[in-house]
Parts: structure tokens; C-alpha cells; sequence
């Protein structure tokens, strides 16, 4: 129960952060302040009590995106190494890790995206709904779930997260090996000298390190997200993704509706409170997913440890 109540917690913590990223994003004319300049103007003008709005689709969105994520990630892994014979797969191991985690997001984004829309709709839309309940039944009603409002960002949700995927897997594999090689080369202990605590300890740090390269690679995109729900419906049924986009950017006015252009700058709002929160979730998911294979005999990632 306690670790239930914990979890809770640490997500509505993270939907703070995430909450004054989407609406800096989604509504740049009022949230033009900074991180604590943007909290301090929702807090005035929404309330203290709406800081957690959007925790329950953020939470049960992401967590059935990380299961299809890290289970699919170990699965294709087998599967593509075994393709290409053992001697192949170890020559060209980044490679592997960069298929299989695209492979992996591709169908874990699926999973992801009609939560991540109902999320992005109750934070930045006044009055939209109160949360996942409410809030997935009003978007399904309204914009149906094929072909529409549901699975209206998938595109920029795939252009976002199989890149920061890619470079969170490929990333950490690489980090996490440089520090167990420097431990080896410059202190003499070698991984298996470290307790499984201490390995941990490794793994979030090279986790978190990932997390801050990915967020910053993937930002754009993330910006794309959250304004491309919030377009007249008008541009949404007649315009494709790329139209949309360079609608964002540019500006657009025509009898299907108006859009403000962000220019290329417009694209990295919210950077830093995303890009903090990125690298703590992700190190937290490379901890817990180590914690796991600790649990079940195996060795934390970067080589041969303790069981």
C-alpha cells in the first residue's frame, strides 16, 4: 500500500513539472516566465489545488507505454539478435540497440498516445475535464478513437519518443559501460567488486544522464505535441502533419482557422523543466527495471555483476 501511495505521489510530483511545460508550450502569450515565473501565474490563475491536474492519464498512459517499451525492447533484442547470428549481433551491438528500442516504442506509443492526448487536453484546456475519467470518455465521444482526435498525434508522438528511445537505450548501454570501465581502469574495482546497492546507484546516475541527452534531442517534437491538439478543428480535418507543422511555425490564417507561429525558438519552451524531469523518470525507470532483474538473478545492466 505504501509503495502504491508513494508512486502516486512521485507522479503527481512529475505532472507538476509537466503540467507548466505543456501550458508554456501550449499557450506561450501567458506562460512566457520561466518555470517558477509560469508555476506562480497557473497558481494565481488556476489555483493551487490544480497543480496535480492530469496525474491519473499521465500515470496510466506512461506505465502501459514503459511495460511495452522495456518488455518489447528485451524481446526484439532476442529476436533480431538471433536473425543475424550471435557473432553479427555482438559486432554490431549499438546497432541491435537501436532497432530493437525503435521497434519496441513504435507499439509502446500505441499503447500511450490516446492517454497522452486526453493528458495534454485536461492541462491545457480550461474547463475540458477534470481527469482520466471524464476527460477519455469526453475525447472518445467527441473525436472518436480511429482515425481522429485520439490517435491525432501519433506521428509527432513516434517523431519524439523513437528518437529519445533510441538514445535512451543506446545512450545508458554506453554510459553505464564508461563508467564501469573507468571504475575498472583508474580505481582497480572492477563491477562484480560493487554491491547490487552500489550498482544501482551506477545505473541511476547513467540513467539520469541519458534521460537529460534524450529530453533535449526529443524537445521539438514534445512542443509539437502539445499545441497540435489545441488547432480549429477546421485545420484539423483538412491538413496533414507536416502542413500542421509548418503552420506552427510560421503562422497560418485562412477560412479554416488561425495559428499563432512559434518559429524555431517557440520550440524549445519548457526546455528546462522537461528536460529535469525527463532525467530523473528516466533514471527511475533504468533503476526500478534493474531492481527487477536483481529480484529475478540477473545482473544489473553493463556486464557481468553480482546475482
Amino acid at each position: 500500500y505504501q509503495r502504491r501511495v508513494h508512486g502516486k505521489q512521485w507522479y503527481q510530483r512529475r505532472v507538476h513539472g509537466d503540467l507548466i511545460k505543456c501550458n508554456s508550450q501550449a499557450n506561450p502569450g501567458l506562460y512566457n516566465k520561466g518555470l517558477f515565473g509560469n508555476a506562480r501565474t497557473y497558481i494565481k490563475s488556476e489555483g493551487l489545488g490544480q497543480m496535480g491536474r492530469g496525474w491519473a492519464p499521465t500515470l496510466v498512459g506512461y506505465s502501459l507505454q514503459g511495460m511495452g517499451k522495456f518488455g518489447l525492447y528485451e524481446v526484439f533484442k532476442f529476436q533480431y539478435a538471433n536473425m543475424v547470428g550471435k557473432e553479427t549481433a555482438k559486432k554490431w551491438n549499438k546497432t541491435l540497440y537501436m532497432v530493437s528500442s525503435a521497434s519496441a516504442e513504435f507499439f509502446a506509443d500505441i499503447f500511450l498516445c490516446p492517454f497522452e492526448t486526453t493528458k495534454i487536453k485536461v492541462q491545457t484546456e480550461e474547463g475540458y475535464a477534470k481527469g482520466l475519467r471524464d476527460g477519455y470518455a469526453r475525447l472518445i465521444r467527441e473525436e472518436g478513437l480511429h482515425g481522429g482526435g485520439a490517435y491525432r498525434i501519433l506521428p509527432t508522438l513516434w517523431a519524439r519518443q523513437i528518437p529519445y528511445t533510441i538514445i535512451k537505450f543506446v545512450a545508458f548501454e554506453a554510459i553505464i559501460n564508461a563508467i564501469y570501465n573507468y571504475t575498472a581502469s583508474s580505481l582497480g574495482r572492477p563491477k562484480d567488486s560493487y554491491g547490487k546497492a552500489e550498482q544501482l546507484g551506477f545505473t541511476f546516475a547513467a540513467g539520469y544522464i541519458a534521460g537529460v541527452i534524450c529530453g533535449a534531442v526529443s524537445h521539438p517534437a514534445d512542443t509539437l505535441c502539445s499545441v497540435i491538439p489545441k488547432l480549429e478543428e477546421g485545420i484539423q480535418s483538412k491538413f496533414g502533419f507536416v502542413p500542421k507543422c509548418k503552420m506552427i511555425l510560421n503562422g497560418y490564417s485562412g477560412p479554416e482557422g488561425n495559428v499563432t507561429g512559434i518559429g524555431m525558438g517557440g520550440l524549445w519552451k519548457g526546455f528546462g523543466p522537461r528536460v529535469f524531469m525527463i532525467g530523473t523518470l528516466t533514471g527511475l525507470q533504468w533503476f526500478i527495471y534493474d531492481t527487477w532483474k536483481v529480484t529475478c538473478g540477473i545482473p544489473t545492466t553493463g556486464g557481468g555483476g553480482k546475482k
